[in-house]
């Protein structure tokens, strides 16, 4: 029997064996410890690091897929005083907005090719016909560009929306229908939820609305990116993402944007792409043959910028604008000034034809990066 010490001098106190200590056993076990933390923390490392280069990869392919260029296209109000009705001239708007969305054009500038006489004064601005045609022409734009399902909430009725729901749909890459599945949806803000929970609730066109973290205005139009786990939920989720993320990432075309100028100038001066553009074109039938010079036109760009004349051509809106008085070539104006239906059979050319042939004979340049991400 091995020796036992009492743990306390007290008389009477219980007598406890001391146990002999294996120091090597002990030592062996807070090794293999160490070892299997290093382990765990090694693989745990492991992980992220792999977890970062799926992420990178993810990033990396959705850049490739993503379009990194715009297309604009500016035309001139007054082209709707050719119109003889108002179903007319509604519809020539809505031939402009097919062309364009049929060639991924990314924004619509809708400028006033006249200069305005310094004596009319306000009153007789609002009255004047041209001001009328640039705001109906962006109001119908605007219309049709937007979702189905958001136009009730967006437009109310109005006279230059009278028959606006009579011409052929856009059909683009984010006008979804309510079984059509994507990452990425328009929506409007419905409503707020409760301070203290915060986030709000987002009407995305499916039967349950959408929520999100952020707290937005109602009524505000939000693009939402959906999460990937929604199939599972009980209730919708996402974040709102820019306009343009759908474009930048995947590729997908998204629609157009609205700008109106009120000259030929504030067309490039007014510039909302960081840097400008740095491609810009002017067509006339005075221009350079578009099959002679088409191959000078640079395979890379950032942003270009296609610029359409009215009844009496582009030259009569560089008349008009003061800026460019002492300009007389619109070469001096464009780095290329083209004329894209060389040998017309028709003496005149209308301008919502004008874009489609001539986003027909770009389109080789234009459209070169896409046919290559893809």
């Amino acid at each position: 029997m091995g020796k036992v010490k009492s743990n306390d001098s007290k008389p009477g106190a219980t007598l406890v064996p001391q146990m002999k200590v294996d120091w090597r056993a002990r030592r062996k076990e807070k090794q293999q410890w160490k070892k299997e933390k290093e382990e765990k923390k090694l693989e745990k490392t492991l992980k992220e690091e792999e977890k970062k280069k799926v992420q990178e990869n993810i990033e990396k392919e959705e850049k490739v897929k993503g379009i990194h260029y715009t297309i604009s296209v500016a035309v001139p109000g007054s082209i709707l005083n050719n119109a003889q009705s108002k179903e007319l001239r509604t519809y020539l708007i809505g031939q402009i907005a097919r062309a364009c969305v049929i060639f991924n054009v990314d924004e619509i500038v809708i400028y006033d090719e006249y200069a305005i006489p310094e004596s009319m004064d306000d009153e007789t601005l609002k009255r004047d016909n041209r001001r009328k045609c640039l705001v109906q022409m962006a109001k119908v734009l605007q219309y049709l560009e937007c979702p189905q399902y958001l136009r009730k909430h967006l437009f109310p009725l109005h006279e230059d929306l009278q028959y606006a729901g009579l011409l052929n749909p856009l059909d683009t890459g984010h006008h979804l229908k309510e079984y059509d599945e994507s990452q990425f949806r328009e929506g409007i803000v419905t409503n707020s939820v409760h301070p203290e929970k915060g986030g709000c609730y987002v009407n995305i066109g499916l039967k349950k609305d959408c929520f999100i973290k952020e707290s937005l205005t109602p009524g505000l139009r939000v693009t939402i990116e959906l999460d990937s786990d929604n199939n599972s939920a009980k209730k919708l989720k996402g974040k709102p993402v820019p306009p343009n993320a759908p474009r930048d990432r995947t590729g997908c075309y998204w629609g157009y944007s609205v700008r109106l100028a009120s000259s030929l100038s504030n067309i490039l001066n007014e510039c909302p792409f960081e840097g400008g553009y740095d491609l810009t074109i002017g067509t006339s039938e005075r221009g350079d043959n578009v099959d002679a010079t088409i191959e000078s036109l640079p395979d890379n760009f950032n942003h270009c910028l296609i610029v359409f004349g009215g009844l009496k051509g582009i030259e009569a809106a560089i008349d008009a604008d003061t800026t460019y008085s002492n300009i007389s070539d619109p070469r001096n104006i464009f780095k290329f000034y083209l004329n894209t239906c060389p040998d017309q059979g028709s003496n005149t050319i209308r301008t919502e034809e004008a874009i489609l042939i001539s986003l027909a004979a770009l389109r080789p340049k234009l459209m070169r990066k896409t046919i290559i991400n893809q």
